[in-house]
C-alpha cells in the first residue's frame, strides 16, 4: 500500500482493487488487467476518480478453449476416476464416450466460443451455439449453426459455458431439465452462470453424465458437496493459465497502460 499514493499506473491480476485501494492512490490514471476480466475491480469508484480500465480482451482466448475442450474429453473419457483408482491399485475400467459423431453446445460465442467451435469441428463433432448477438460472419466450415438455447441443450451432448453472468444463473433447475439426458456440462466463463445446487441435484438423479468447472464464487473455493462430487472435475482457475496465454496478457496489458499514459489528456 506504500506505493499507491505515487502510482500512476497499476498493472493489476486478480487481486481485488477496491474502493480504499482506489482511495489511496491518489495520482492513479489507469488499472490495466493483464486478463480479460474485471470482476475484482471496483469500476464505479474508479469511474468516480477517472480511472481508465483497460484489458487484455482475448489473450486467454486459446488457454480457455483449449481447457474446455480438455475438460469434456476428460468427462467423458473418465479420466480422473480411473487415474484415481489405479494409484489406489484398483484396476477399473470404465467405457467412455468418443466426440466424434456428437454434438457440441456452446454458449457464448466471441473469442473463446469461436475457438471452441473450431476445436469441436476438430474432432468430428456437429457444433450448435447460442449468443445474443450471433454473428452471421462467423460461419466455420464444417456441420455448424447457430440456435436458441432451448435446442441447444436439447440436443447437446456437452454443453460448455463462455458467456458473462446475468442477474439469475443461466443454468438453473429449468436449464438443466432442458438439457439432453447424460449430458455433460462444463463451466470456464463465471460461477454466476450455474445454479450449484440444480447441477448437484442432476448428477445425484443421473440427469446429468457429469459437470467440469474452473471457476468458483470464491477462491480458492470450500470443500463441498458439489466439489468432492465423483462425477465433477474441477480445476484451480487455470483456463489462461498457460505460458502463452500469460505472455500475451501481460504484453498486452503493458501495451494499454503505456497507451493511456502517454497519451496526450
Amino acid at each position: 500500500m506504500r506505493f499507491l499514493p505515487a502510482c500512476v499506473g497499476y498493472l493489476a491480476g486478480a487481486e481485488p482493487i477496491t474502493r480504499e485501494v482506489l482511495a489511496a492512490a491518489r495520482s492513479l490514471k489507469v488499472i490495466s488487467r493483464n486478463g480479460a476480466g474485471v470482476d475484482a475491480i471496483d469500476l464505479a469508484a474508479a469511474a468516480e476518480r477517472g480511472i481508465a480500465v483497460e484489458t487484455a480482451a482475448g489473450a486467454n482466448a486459446q488457454g480457455v478453449a483449449e481447457l474446455a475442450i480438455t475438460l469434456i474429453l476428460a468427462g467423458l473419457r473418465h479420466v480422473p476416476a480411473q487415474d484415481a483408482a489405479l494409484k489406489a491399485e484398483r484396476w477399473e475400467r470404465i467405457e467412455g464416450r468418443e466426440l466424434a459423431g456428437r454434438t457440441l453446445g456452446v454458449v457464448g460465442c466471441g473469442q473463446i466460443g469461436r475457438r471452441v467451435v473450431r476445436l469441436g469441428l476438430g474432432l468430428g463433432m456437429s457444433v450448435r451455439a447460442f449468443d445474443a448477438l450471433p454473428d452471421p460472419g462467423f460461419a466455420p466450415a464444417g456441420n455448424f449453426a447457430y440456435t436458441t438455447m432451448r435446442d441447444l441443450l436439447a440436443r447437446s451432448d456437452a454443453v460448455t459455458l463462455h458467456c458473462p453472468p446475468a442477474e439469475r444463473p443461466l443454468i438453473d433447475r429449468d436449464a438443466v431439465a432442458a438439457m439432453r439426458p447424460g449430458a455433460y456440462l462444463v463451466n470456464t466463463a463465471r460461477s454466476a452462470l450455474v445454479e450449484d445446487g440444480a447441477v448437484l441435484e442432476a448428477l445425484g438423479e443421473a440427469r446429468l453424465g457429469g459437470y467440469a468447472t474452473d471457476v468458483y464464487h470464491r477462491e480458492p473455493p470450500a470443500p463441498d458437496e458439489l466439489i468432492r462430487h465423483p462425477r465433477v472435475i474441477t480445476t484451480p482457475h487455470v483456463g489462461g493459465y498457460t505460458t502463452e496465454s500469460v505472455e500475451r496478457a501481460t504484453w498486452a496489458a503493458v501495451e494499454n497502460l503505456l497507451r493511456i499514459l502517454t497519451t496526450p489528456s
